[in-house]
């Protein structure tokens, strides 16, 4: 290889070098700063405690591409759906969010109206059935016909702002709690992806270590293969340096590892935003993964592609999280 091509071969090397150190040092500042990433698995539950009832309010999160909103609500707030649906919309963002809204009821505060007309319907069909399987003992009916769908309907009441605003306000202090979950839980996929980023990096590092080997192995190879089909006497010596640097170029991994670089650093930017994003990460990871593949098929290199393979793994342990990342 001639002067010049061994100058910028080893500018190109120490470049690397530098950009490695000062990606550690970047790991280790933006670790100490709080979180900024969220999951979105999270929990939260709050319990208003009212004069004529208790209204127990669960929510539940879990992973998922868009907002997925389920609700059980009881009757007595289910006209104000809406409301709560577009709460949980503006707090939650993303994510299967699970809303159970449950109200128990003070034993004098219960009012029902007995349909009699269909308590009288239930009663003759079941007093039909047992003359036709000759079952003459009645005496159990009334409470089976009390417990048939609508026999007894709970009268609706009017609900009161201010009775509705306190369990708004429940309502927020249990996105609270799940918002809170969902930092902690963050807090954990965070320090797991600056584990494995730096891995990667390392694992970088080692190829770096292997790169001139493999450029000598892979000249001495050529050379070999040569001298097997031509007389030493008759190899044109420029002529082969010219097809050497050829091939040397060919399977050149610089630029991937350069990019490969600059894609960790703006992995590590993504999780040090004011935002959790997710999605973006994701679409980090998969620029990640297209570098690391191009390393391992120009290599041309057994340890080199066994290394690949650690930073695929590494990789792979990473996109599995990221699609709990809000």
């Amino acid at each position: 290889m001639n002067l010049f091509g061994n100058y910028l071969y080893i500018y190109k090397k120490y470049t690397i070098l530098i950009g490695f150190f000062l990606f550690e040092l970047s790991c280790l500042y933006l670790h100490k700063f709080t979180p900024m990433i969220k999951s979105m698995t999270g929990f939260g539950k709050s319990v208003l405690e009212l004069p004529k009832r208790k209204v127990s309010i669960e929510i539940k999160t879990l992973n998922s591409k868009l907002l997925d909103i389920s609700s059980r609500i009881s009757g007595f707030y289910k006209n104000r759906e809406l409301e709560l649906r577009s709460l949980l919309s503006k707090n939650l963002q993303r994510g299967k969010i699970d809303l159970s809204i449950f109200v128990e009821t003070s034993g004098e505060s219960n009012k029902f109206t007995l349909n009699h007309q269909l308590a009288k319907k239930y009663y003759n069909e079941l007093k039909q059935i047992s003359n036709e399987i000759e079952v003459r003992d009645f005496s159990d009916y009334l409470p089976i016909i009390i417990n048939m769908p609508d026999v007894l309907i709970p009268e609706i009441e009017e609900i009161d702002e201010t009775e509705w605003k306190q369990v708004l306000l429940k309502t927020k202090a249990a996105i609270n709690e799940v918002n809170e979950f969902r930092k902690n839980e963050g807090e954990i996929l965070e320090q797991d992806f600056i584990k494995r980023i730096l891995l990667i990096n390392d694992f970088l590092l080692e190829i770096e270590k292997h790169e001139s080997s493999r450029i000598e192995d892979f000249k001495k190879r050529i050379k070999k293969e040569l001298l097997d089909t031509v007389e030493e006497s008759k190899i044109d010596n420029n002529r082969f340096e010219q097809e050497l640097i050829y091939y040397i170029e060919k399977f050149d991994i610089t630029e991937e590892k350069i990019r490969l670089k600059k894609h960790l650093d703006f992995f590590m930017d993504t999780l040090n935003e004011n935002v959790s994003n997710g999605k973006k990460l994701i679409f980090v990871s998969q620029e990640i993964g297209r570098e690391i593949n191009t390393i391992g098929s120009k290599a041309n290199n057994a340890v080199i592609q066994k290394i690949v393979v650690n930073m695929k793994d590494e990789l792979e342990k990473i996109k599995e999280q990221l699609f709990n990342v809000l």
